[in-house]
């Protein structure tokens, strides 16, 4: 299936509040290529841009003052995504943005849904990686995906890193789905396990068997909660340990 990934810039952090997409970019990969097929557009946001939502994108409402509005890019939207496979990272708040914007259009137009099948690389990044920082500045550095260009957060150019992140999280698999399943998660615990234990050999055969520990962790839903905020934080976010495991 043809693959396109996407990223926004808003003026701030809540449709719901008002907010509005200042930015679209979007990237095609097919057969786990890059293209030069691209969709790229700042957005009117017909309101002010809040200053905290400038500083990560550098996008002022002065700038954007004479950009296309929403309404005038909906079709040639659409017509870029309809029938692929749209990766997001942390799609619950691009897709929350895209489909207000429609709303605000035409309702009859649905849902981005309607159009194409929505997947979240952020989901598929946590289970590869649970308990790590999983933003894209920090999966980028994890697999050596070069962001020296990057001076702002910007649509097209955070789009093409999430997709040679995503190409580099899922390189050698025939099934591109970010959902892993159940006999794969089990094969990489156990070579996880094997890790653990050549580790531990090659630092001497203790036997810790007989140990007991107490340990106290927060549930399932309260972690993924609290990464979900520290995402949209992003890599500066105080609360995160300042050490990749």
């Amino acid at each position: 299936m043809r693959q396109v990934f996407l990223d926004t810039e808003t003026t701030g952090l809540d449709w719901e509040l008002g907010h509005r997409v200042v930015e679209i970019g979007c990237i095609e990969v097919s057969a786990r290529r890059i293209t030069e097929n691209s969709f790229h557009s700042y957005v009117n946001p017909e309101r002010q841009v809040e200053s905290e939502a400038q500083e990560v994108h550098g996008l002022t409402t002065e700038f954007l003052l004479d950009k296309p509005r929403f309404s005038e890019l909906l079709e040639e939207f659409l017509s870029f995504i309809e029938g692929c496979e749209l990766v997001i990272h942390n799609a619950s708040f691009d897709i929350g943005f895209l489909n207000n914007e429609i709303r605000l259009v035409d309702p009859a137009r649905g849902k981005i849904d309607d159009y194409c099948q929505v997947v979240d690389s952020l989901a598929l990044a946590r289970q590869l990686h649970p308990g790590q920082r999983n933003s894209l500045d920090a999966l980028a550095k994890r697999y050596q995906v070069d962001t020296s260009q990057r001076t702002y957060h910007g649509g097209l150019l955070d789009a093409r890193i999430l997709a040679e992140v995503y190409l580099a999280m899922t390189g050698g698999q025939a099934d591109l789905s970010f959902m892993m399943n159940d006999q794969q998660a089990k094969l990489r615990e156990d070579n996880l396990d094997i890790g653990r234990s050549s580790a531990r050999g090659a630092r001497g055969s203790s036997d810790y068997s007989d140990e007991r520990f107490v340990v106290i962790s927060a549930s399932d839903d309260e972690i993924l909660e609290h990464n979900e905020w520290l995402d949209r934080l992003g890599d500066n976010c105080v609360w995160r340990s300042d050490v990749e495991s």
